[in-house]
């Protein structure tokens, strides 16, 4: 066994973004996007799977690819990207995919027996009537799935709100039935975009995109990316689809404002979006995030750290 572990901490060669660590079975397996070295644009590569055994973090094992672009439907031309997934665990004991792809603004869902097989397309998520979400009229644009289930329920979080864009509320949370597709209750907008933010308490913070769902005790967190991109923040609540309330920023990974070696508002470091999430690993706590490299940002890397809660449910930046 390793003793220590570096950042990033998948092997230089890999990018791997937007993490979504999951604990199953004794391991803990990565879901994300995929760039590629020296990319023109973001997730230009098919999703792949990592895995570490919970007692070894520095020991992580390529599980291949779970899901080519080609698998998109419509997309036999590989010319539609594949933006940042989440996995759920079904009531059926299945893997369930959520992901948007580059050429539709719909949340498209595939299906696997187990963590990092060969995913499915399974379908869409839809309202009751067939419609699918993000296509009725009124519906706000579809991004970044971030899924939870509980028991037959499983909440749906997506979002992406430029700054200043009026059009764009906030991140939406969605609840679907037990198939995993269905619409049961309508989306309903939980952390406010910048020009809706007045008096809420997120001012500085508004939700940008990249939501993220955990659950911890009696607990919600809901992670996501704030207008100022590089850093990701965090809001609770009681209750999955109400009630969030902004408690601060977990990691932020640019040194805008650090005066002691250049002026404050000159990054020495190349920043940009962040993505990521919180998971309990083996009794102690982590967020993963991830890092731009290669003077763009269409070449980034998985990172993490360990995390403390303290007797209120915040979490101390790292």
């Amino acid at each position: 066994m390793i003793k220590q572990g570096v950042n990033p901490y998948l092997p230089s060669w890999e990018y791997i973004p937007d993490a979504e660590p999951y604990v199953f079975n004794d391991r803990v397996y990565i879901y994300g996007s995929h760039d590629r070295f020296n990319g023109y644009a973001y997730c230009l590569n098919d999703y792949v799977c990592w895995s570490a055994p919970i007692n070894d973090l520095s020991d992580w094992r390529y599980e291949g690819v779970i899901y080519k672009r080609t698998d998109v439907e419509n997309n036999e031309d590989c010319d539609s990207c594949l933006y940042a997934p989440d996995v759920a665990v079904g009531p059926d004991g299945r893997y369930y995919l959520y992901y948007v792809d580059s050429k539709r603004s719909i949340v498209s869902v595939a299906v696997c027996d187990t963590p990092a097989g060969s995913y499915k397309f399974y379908g869409y998520v839809r309202y009751q009537d067939g419609t699918i979400l993000g296509e009725r009229e009124g519906d706000e644009p579809q991004f970044d799935p971030a899924v939870l289930t509980e028991g037959d329920r499983t909440y749906l979080y997506t979002g992406f709100c430029p700054t200043g864009d009026r059009s764009r509320s906030g991140a939406m949370a969605t609840v679907l039935g037990p198939d995993m597709l269905t619409i049961i209750e309508e989306p309903v907008i939980v952390l406010p975009s910048e020009p809706y933010s007045k008096g809420s308490g997120y001012e500085g913070h508004e939700f940008f995109e990249a939501p993220s769902i955990r659950k911890r005790g009696d607990t919600y967190y809901l992670i996501y990316s704030s207008i100022v991109f590089h850093e990701l923040c965090y809001a609770t609540s009681k209750n999955p689809t109400k009630g969030f309330k902004f408690r601060g920023v977990i990691v932020s990974n640019n040194d805008i404002h650090i005066s002691s070696y250049k002026p404050p508002q000159k990054p020495m470091y190349y920043g940009g979006n962040n993505h990521g999430s919180i998971v309990e690993i083996n009794n102690k706590w982590y967020v993963f995030y991830h890092r731009h490299t290669n003077g763009t940002n269409f070449s980034r890397q998985a990172c993490m750290e360990e995390i403390q809660f303290l007797e209120d449910g915040s979490i101390p930046q790292v």
